[in-house]
């Protein structure tokens, strides 16, 4: 990235693909991540996390997997949204069961079932976490909790997270489905973050991109930042990146209130207004330097 030399940066610290190494232990993330550790330990029921669009539940759930020990068997499924049978050998494959593509649905449970009993008498315990599940068809829900009546005589054999939006909510509130909704046992909300941990947050990721000791944000900057983001963290990644490309197409070393108000203003999301970039980046940069 090319201002990255420019700002004494190793990496760039606003990118918006979940990164565990950038994982900012604010109260509600680091609660969130105590619940489900809490839960997997208490070995019932499913467990459910909600939050808005870019508040970080994918970071979370990649931070919880790599959390586990060895003692854990983790199954991850990024996009749920299929028919129960595509889900179920999804399932199947994650968790390394002997299946092949024309295998019948009772043959199918059957390997995923012998696969959790042998992983159970190794000792290990298998946790299913399944991101963006507001898109799950109502049967493919009630296959998931088919699965997770699959027990010993002291715990299930799975254990089920599931990650979304507030649509989730009211999908799970269908009579349809009220045996999986009374199963869950632990639940928690990840909301945005309020400005005294915007600013922090900030400071985190670049001070793990590579930042010592210096600010690249002033101030009002950062006030800036969280009313133009509202403290959503994929915002306020993307607003900050974009500061940074203003401040250095002008050969700046601190961003200031101005840069995050243009970067905001092509941000549909966090507002419009003009392009921001046009003339800027290909502006006089006063002796900077580019980096490849």
């Amino acid at each position: 990235m090319n201002y990255l030399h420019h700002f004494g940066l190793r990496e760039a610290p606003f990118g918006i693909t979940p990164d565990t190494s950038f994982f900012y232990a604010c109260r509600g993330s680091q609660e969130a991540l105590n619940t489900l550790l809490v839960a997997i330990i208490n070995g019932e029921g499913f467990i459910k996390i909600t939050g808005e669009v870019g508040t970080g539940k994918t970071l979370l759930c990649r931070k919880f997997l790599a959390t586990l020990d060895a003692d854990w068997v983790p199954a991850y499924i990024s996009n749920p949204g299929l028919e129960p049978r595509s889900l179920v050998m999804a399932i199947a494959e994650r968790l390394g069961a002997d299946v092949g593509q024309g295998t019948d649905q009772h043959s199918l449970l059957d390997s995923i079932t012998r696969k959790l009993l042998e992983l159970a008498l190794d000792d290990k315990r298998v946790v299913l976490c399944m991101d963006e599940a507001q898109a799950m068809p109502i049967e493919t829900l009630e296959a998931v909790r088919l699965l997770t009546n699959l027990e010993t005589g002291k715990r299930k054999l799975m254990q089920v997270v599931l990650f979304g939006q507030p649509e989730l909510d009211r999908r799970l509130a269908s009579e349809e489905i009220r045996q999986l909704r009374q199963r869950i046992t632990f639940e928690h909300t990840l909301c945005a973050l309020d400005e005294r941990e915007t600013a922090a947050y900030v400071v985190h990721r670049l001070s793990v991109a590579g930042t010592t000791g210096h600010t690249l944000f002033g101030r009002g900057a950062l006030r800036t930042l969280y009313r133009s983001s509202r403290g959503i963290p994929r915002l306020i990644n993307i607003v900050a990146h974009k500061a940074l490309l203003l401040v250095y197409g002008e050969g700046g070393s601190l961003v200031e209130r101005r840069h995050v108000r243009a970067a905001a203003a092509d941000t549909p999301a966090a507002r419009r207004g003009s392009r921001w970039w046009q003339g800027a980046l290909f502006a006089p940069r006063h002796g900077s330097r580019a980096s490849s």
